[in-house]
């Protein structure tokens, strides 16, 4: 997006709608008041007039260095806690298509939640990354997993350089490569520790990472803890990204102008806040044409993207190979836990006695690992069916299908066309409470989210589309949205298009990617 209003920008079937003028003055307005009244009760709660909740340094200790500053949690205090009913809700059931939840009140203000012992069923899940629908506890996936428990227990209790290498382990890794397309492949049990404690091996002192301005805070985390020259490229712009690269290969390091020892591009297949493709086709025709390098974070993509699952270099039909990094998540289309890195066997042999992550870090437990490989194979047609094509292809449908009626009745949403994270913008502090508390009375559960995990005008919800979901779950999700949407005036796009008859899908549409 630009800087200005009422444009609408397209990258690979993506759309950006611009913030409305007269919407954007009220979100700052609507900020300024919360800012005001949060010094005034902060005042209050000082005189002891109002009574305060928040952990403070004992009294004994006011003469010490401050463990922590106070005014630190100002937004925590005084804005997050009057919407904080929104978030945390706790379910007791499989995160599938529909969840149950445990009813919660608050009595002073979401300081504390008291639960009523009541469970509100049946709830359509618009919210976890469920995409492919593994998340379940019946089926081939659940049974193989529950053998493997009593088979190997559920704690390894070392690390793979010791004794907790399993032959299941190097099972997994040798489908993970394979489904990747690559030579070799390495899992690790956390996606977010996949990111931070693999790219300081990768990456260090002398050399410079590009980074997209909305990768993941676990990409920003490795890359602050690799020493490396850090750099911030506008997002999914290929000429603030080519500028970078040009100005790096000419001026190179600051003050003794050497070149730098190796330039590391960092991007996301689908950015889980924006719902935005990665333009991977022009990043691979720059890294190649600049001698850098290009670690592709797939956490989202991989499974969601691709006539086959495969992600989003199935997805625009390109070679493994010339992404110098792949790196992925089980935790969602596999309904697992863990990531992976795969490419040349050379680099995965490196990072088996670099990575912090590989050398120090118990490993996966093993019907986690089994839910990787029954799920993989799934996909990838191993197991004899053909559920895994299947639910890609039902996949992609429900996306299409949902991001056209949502378009169509009038609301803001972001990303690319194929994206099955759908941003739909509410702007407004005051709404991102009011919108999810008024879905869940409506029996749908959804995600909101606002500043600081996205720009202060920018809040938001997101729903994510599953495979799982069927038509009329859809169509229900929305009816409610559109009720709701009318109820809190969030209808905001000036570019609504008109209703289209509903038709089947068409399953050619991997092949009509825009340029």
């Amino acid at each position: 997006p630009g800087d200005d209003f009422g444009k609408e920008y397209l990258f690979i079937g993506s759309s950006f709608e611009e913030t409305p003028l007269l919407v954007a003055v009220l979100t700052y307005m609507g900020y300024g008041i919360l800012t005001i009244f949060g010094y005034l009760r902060d005042f209050l709660r000082d005189w002891k007039i109002e009574r305060c909740h928040i952990a403070r340094e004992r009294e004994e200790q006011r003469d010490f260095v401050p463990l922590y500053q106070d005014f630190e949690n100002f937004y925590t205090r005084n804005l997050y806690m009057r919407i904080r009913d929104s978030w945390n809700r706790p379910i007791c059931s499989v995160p599938g298509a529909k969840v149950d939840l445990v009813e919660r009140v608050s009595h002073d203000y979401n300081w504390t939640f008291d639960y009523t012992g009541r469970v509100v069923g049946g709830v359509i899940n618009m919210g976890s990354y469920n995409y492919l629908g593994f998340a379940e506890n019946t089926g081939y996936c659940a049974e193989a997993a529950a053998e493997v428990t009593m088979k190997y227990g559920v704690g390894v209790a070392s690390t793979r350089q010791e004794m907790g290498n399993l032959d299941r382990h190097e099972e997994m890794e040798a489908l993970v490569a394979k489904f990747l397309g690559v030579e070799s492949a390495i899992a690790f049990g956390m996606g977010f520790a996949t990111n931070s404690m693999n790219i300081p091996a990768l990456s260090g002192k002398g050399c410079l990472i590009l980074s997209d301005e909305l990768n993941h805070a676990s990409l920003v985390l490795g890359a602050r803890l690799s020493g490396s020259t850090i750099r911030v490229f506008k997002h999914n712009n290929m000429q603030s990204l080519e500028k970078m690269l040009r100005d790096a290969i000419v001026h190179g390091q600051p003050r003794t102008h050497r070149p730098w020892k190796k330039i590391l591009i960092l991007v996301e297949g689908i950015y889980s806040m924006e719902g935005s493709i990665v333009r991977l086709p022009e990043v691979i025709a720059l890294k190649k044409r600049f001698g850098a390098y290009l670690y592709l974070d797939e956490a989202h993509s991989i499974g969601a993207l691709g006539p086959a699952g495969r992600g989003v270099v199935d997805y625009f039909g390109l070679d493994p190979r010339d992404v110098d990094v792949m790196m992925g998540t089980f935790t969602k289309s596999f309904g697992a836990a863990g990531g992976y890195i795969g490419g040349r066997r050379e680099l995965i042999d490196y990072l088996r006695v670099h990575s912090h992550s590989a050398v120090y870090a118990t490993s996966m437990s093993p019907p986690v690992v089994e839910q990787i490989i029954t799920s993989m194979k799934c996909i990838m047609g191993e197991d004899g069916t053909t559920l895994g094509e299947f639910r890609v292809k039902r996949l992609a449908e429900n996306t299409v299908y949902f991001r056209r009626k949502m378009t169509e009745m009038g609301f803001i949403i972001y990303g690319n066309s194929d994206s099955p994270v759908v941003p739909m913008m509410l702007y407004l502090p005051a709404k991102i409470g009011a919108f999810g508390r008024e879905m869940l009375k409506r029996n749908i559960g959804v995600v909101v989210v606002g500043f600081p995990a996205t720009p202060i005008i920018e809040s938001r919800a997101r729903f994510c589309i599953s495979a799982a979901h069927t038509k009329d779950m859809l169509d229900t999700a929305l009816c409610v949205i559109s009720e709701v949407g009318d109820l809190l005036q969030v209808k905001y796009s000036r570019h609504r298009r008109l209703p289209s008859l509903d038709r089947a899908f068409d399953h050619s549409i991997y092949d009509e990617i825009q340029d």
